[in-house]
């Protein structure tokens, strides 16, 4: 590696990684201390196999900072399709965990290659937008972006793994911020709101039509002066009603039952403490357990005992919040939105296009994990298997976001050498 890299690295980036990284290893070896615990190296435990991950994440970091910046924006494309390959041999060779077939098993480790292709579709994302001399309004365009985002999402939905496929809509975050009309992101959000809205709150077609006719019309009534047209909103309206009206059937029919029985539970319409909510009412039990201060290191009754299943995967933020408490658990979200405003920030000073679209590209993926995962943990969101980044145990994960974080330190060094 030049050693003139390591004065332009931005070490204030490295540090909120490496503080969450710790913190990460402290609470998996938490979470799975049992008696036969020999250490934090010891490969039959998780925690040994986290810190094996960590090693091969930091050595690959090391490679990455070595690489010429412009190799990532040659190498995107292979990236891309290499991704795309190892994820339909999942479905020859994949293994099968809770009915998701989503792994490798290769000498006694799993490998997810979604995680992995969180990070190739990064790249080929802003591969394509850098290349493009029309913006997003052009149809072509869009499409082509939507076709490199398409395909990973569907193959990862049939492992079926729609938690990780959920993960790839935080694309549009740069597509955004390349100016895509933000007429898409209202419309996602209006959909999604009517879709909880039909399932929370059962109501006739009569008065749904109504009630959607009386908004169409408030919005033409306060735009009344102002030269609009009235398509949009007649095509909204259409659009809006035909969705409720498939509400119920996809619900019944697209959603699998575990998917369902978590939805009625955040939505209150089903109480199911031992069953499929066991596991939410668990980790909200330790979060709150932990008050204040947190009950200790090794000393959360929760924890301990077990009752808060995949608390070292899915769940990690319950045993942050029962040991650490409140104070820890916000310190804990301080270092996630400190890492990811510090991403935007630099990518924001970047002059390359790729560079800049990469960047923000890992920003809304870590944003996502970040908000999805906590979410589900204190019970305000359905439970969907996704990782807290640095801190979840899996090694894929670990690695791919180590990877991404690398890439963008990359990124933002060559920028100061290009000054």
């Amino acid at each position: 590696m030049n050693n003139s890299i390591l004065y332009r690295l931005d070490w204030w980036l490295i540090l909120i990684y490496s503080l969450l990284i710790g913190f990460g290893i402290v609470n998996i070896y938490s979470a799975t201390f049992n008696n036969t615990s020999t250490g934090i190296f010891d490969m039959s435990q998780p925690v040994g196999k986290q810190m094996f991950f960590l090693i091969v994440s930091l050595f690959s970091g090391i490679l990455i900072l070595s690489v010429n910046s412009k190799f990532f924006e040659q190498f995107a494309s292979i990236a891309y399709y290499l991704s795309i390959f190892l994820l339909i041999g999942l479905f020859i060779f994949g293994k099968t965990v809770s009915g998701a077939t989503s792994w490798y098993n290769i000498a006694g480790l799993s490998i997810q290659p979604s995680e992995l292709a969180k990070v190739a579709t990064a790249l080929m994302i802003a591969s394509l937008m850098s290349k493009v001399q029309s913006d997003l309004k052009n149809l072509n365009t869009f499409l082509k972006i939507l076709g490199a985002l398409f395909l990973p999402f569907v193959l990862i939905i049939f492992q079926p793994d729609p938690g990780s496929a959920l993960v790839f809509g935080a694309f549009f975050f740069p597509l955004f911020r390349e100016g895509l009309s933000y007429v898409y992101l209202v419309l996602f959000v209006s959909l999604m709101f009517l879709f909880f809205i039909t399932l929370s709150f059962p109501i006739s077609l009569v008065v749904m039509i109504i009630t959607l006719l009386i908004f169409l019309l408030f919005f033409v009534f306060i735009n009344i002066n102002k030269k609009i047209k009235i398509w949009p909103f007649i095509g909204s309206f259409i659009i809006s009603v035909g969705f409720s009206l498939s509400v119920d059937y996809i619900f019944d029919n697209v959603l699998e039952q575990r998917h369902r029985d978590r939805i009625n539970i955040v939505l209150g319409k089903t109480v199911d403490n031992q069953g499929i909510g066991y596991n939410m009412n668990q980790s909200k039990i330790a979060i709150g357990a932990g008050g204040l201060k947190g009950k200790g290191f090794l000393e959360g009754t929760q924890t301990k005992g077990d009752f808060v299943p995949e608390q070292h995967t899915d769940y990690i933020f319950s045993t942050v919040g029962e040991e650490w408490g409140f104070l820890g658990g916000s310190l804990m979200i301080i270092l996630f939105c400190l890492l990811i405003i510090r991403i935007v920030i630099q990518a924001e000073k970047q002059t390359n296009k790729f560079r800049l679209i990469y960047s923000h590209g890992i920003a809304g993926v870590l944003f996502i994990h970040f908000f999805i995962n906590v979410g589900m943990s204190l019970g305000i969101l359905p439970t969907i298997g996704i990782p807290l980044p640095f801190l979840s145990y899996g090694g894929s994960s670990l690695l791919a976001f180590t990877i991404m974080i690398f890439i963008h330190l990359n990124f933002d060094a060559n920028r100061l050498s290009e000054w």
